[in-house]
C-alpha cells in the first residue's frame, strides 16, 4: 500500500480504455504537439493541434502557433500573446506515427526572444564557430520521486542503505524504477533523439541518461526533447523526475549534467595541446561559467559543488586526467574533455554557448559580447 500511494492517481486509470481511443483513425490529419520552455527556464509545456497533411516532412510544413504567456510566467496579462516558432521536429512516441513532437522557440508579442529563450543567442554563437565543428555529449542526471516528493522506492519513514552498491547496479534491492528508465530510452530512440546510454547513479532512485554526440545547436535541442519525453513517461508511471542538483540533503550525491566537448582540432592527432589550451581559458573564466551553469546564477550549484560527494568546491577550478570529483577531466592524447560543473537543471543552450564563447571566441571576464545577426 505504501508503494501504491507514492504514485499519482491518474497513473492508475485503466490504460486499456485509453488504447481504445488511441486506435481511432485520424482521417488524414496529423497531430503535431508543440513543446516549449516556460518562464522558469526549467519547465516544459505542450499544446497539440491537427495539421491537414499526411505527414509533415520538414519544419516548413509546421506553422507558427501562439499561446497565452501569462499562464506560463512569460508575459503580463495585459499583453500576453507569445509566438511558438518550430525549430526541430521529432516522431511522437506517445501518439505514434504519423504524429510529431515539435520543439519551439518562444518569441514575445514584438517578435523578440522571450527571456528564457536561450536558444536564440546560442544559435547565433554556434553559427560563428561552425567551422570548428564543436561536438557535445551531455550526461543528464535526475532523481525519481514519488508523488509525495520522497525519492521513489525509499522507505516512507527512513533511508535506504548508504551509497555504494547502487551505481550501475542490478537487483530489486539496488535499483528503483528501471521500467521507467527503459521506457524513456525506447521512447527517445523512437522519437529520433540522439540518446546514447543510461545507467543507475550513486544515490538510489537516481539515474542518468546520455545524449550525443551532437554538433552545435543540435545538443540543446536533443537534450530538451529528451527531458520532455522523460517527464511525459514519468507521468504515465505516476512518478516525478526532478533535475534538482541536490534533491536530498545529507550524505547523498547531487545531480549534474556533465558536458563532454571537443572541436575538430581536439579530435585530431596532437589534439591534447588544443584541449589544454581550452581548459586554460576556462580556468580564467570560472565565475562566469558558474553563473550560467544553473538557472539561478550558481545558487543551485552551490548546494551540490561542496567538495564532497564526487564534486569540487564551487569557488575553485581544477582539472586532471581522470579525477572523479574534478571540475574538468581530460582524455589521453586527443579527443575530448569533460566539464563536470553544469548542474542537472542547467539550460544546455546556455552551457554550450558559454563553452564556445570562452574556448573558441576567446571571450574573457564576466561580460558577454553581443554579436550581430548572421
Amino acid at each position: 500500500r505504501a508503494v501504491a500511494m507514492s504514485v499519482s492517481h491518474s497513473s492508475r486509470l485503466n490504460k486499456l480504455v485509453r488504447e481504445q481511443y488511441m486506435k481511432l483513425p485520424q482521417d488524414g490529419l496529423v497531430q503535431v504537439t508543440y513543446v516549449w520552455i516556460d518562464g522558469s527556464g526549467e519547465g516544459k509545456y505542450l499544446s497539440p493541434m491537427p495539421l491537414p497533411a499526411l505527414s509533415p516532412s520538414c519544419l516548413t510544413d509546421v506553422p507558427e502557433w501562439n499561446f497565452d504567456g501569462s499562464s506560463t510566467a512569460q508575459a503580463e496579462g495585459s499583453n500576453s500573446d507569445m509566438f511558438l516558432v518550430p525549430v526541430r521536429m521529432f516522431r511522437d512516441p506517445f501518439c505514434l506515427d504519423p504524429n510529431k513532437l515539435v520543439l519551439c522557440e518562444v518569441l514575445k508579442y514584438n517578435r523578440k526572444p522571450a527571456e528564457t529563450n536561450l536558444r536564440h543567442t546560442c544559435k547565433k554563437v554556434m553559427e560563428l564557430v561552425k567551422d570548428s565543428h564543436p561536438w557535445f555529449g551531455m550526461e543528464q542526471e535526475y532523481t525519481l520521486l514519488g508523488i509525495n516528493g520522497h525519492p521513489y522506492g525509499w522507505p516512507d519513514n527512513g533511508f535506504p542503505g548508504p551509497q555504494g552498491p547502487y551505481y550501475c547496479g542490478v537487483g530489486a534491492d539496488k535499483v528503483y524504477g528501471r521500467d521507467i528508465v527503459e521506457s524513456h530510452y525506447k521512447a527517445c530512440l523512437y522519437a529520433g533523439v540522439k540518446i546514447c546510454g543510461t545507467n543507475a547513479e550513486v544515490m538510489p532512485s537516481q539515474w542518468e541518461f546520455q545524449v550525443g554526440p551532437c554538433e552545435g545547436i543540435e545538443m540543446g535541442d536533443h537534450l530538451w526533447m529528451a527531458r520532455f519525453i522523460l517527464h511525459r513517461v514519468c507521468e504515465d508511471f505516476g512518478v516525478v523526475a526532478t533535475l534538482d542538483p541536490k534533491p536530498m540533503t545529507g550524505n547523498w550525491n547531487g545531480a549534474g549534467c556533465h558536458t563532454n566537448y571537443s572541436t575538430e582540432e581536439m579530435r585530431r592527432e596532437g589534439g591534447l595541446k588544443h584541449i589544454e589550451a581550452a581548459i586554460e581559458k576556462l580556468s580564467k573564466r570560472h565565475d562566469y561559467h558558474i553563473c550560467v551553469y544553473d538557472p539561478r546564477g550558481g545558487r543551485d550549484n552551490s548546494r551540490r559543488l561542496t567538495g564532497h560527494h564526487e564534486t569540487s568546491n564551487i569557488f575553485e577550478f581544477s582539472a586532471g586526467v581522470a579525477p572523479r570529483g574534478g571540475r574538468t577531466r581530460l582524455t589521453d592524447g586527443y579527443g575530448y574533455f569533460e566539464d563536470r560543473r553544469p548542474a542537472a537543471n542547467c539550460d544546455p543552450y546556455a552551457v554550450t554557448e558559454a563553452i564556445m564563447r570562452t574556448t573558441v571566441l576567446n571571450e574573457t571576464g564576466v561580460e558577454t559580447k553581443d554579436y550581430a545577426d548572421h
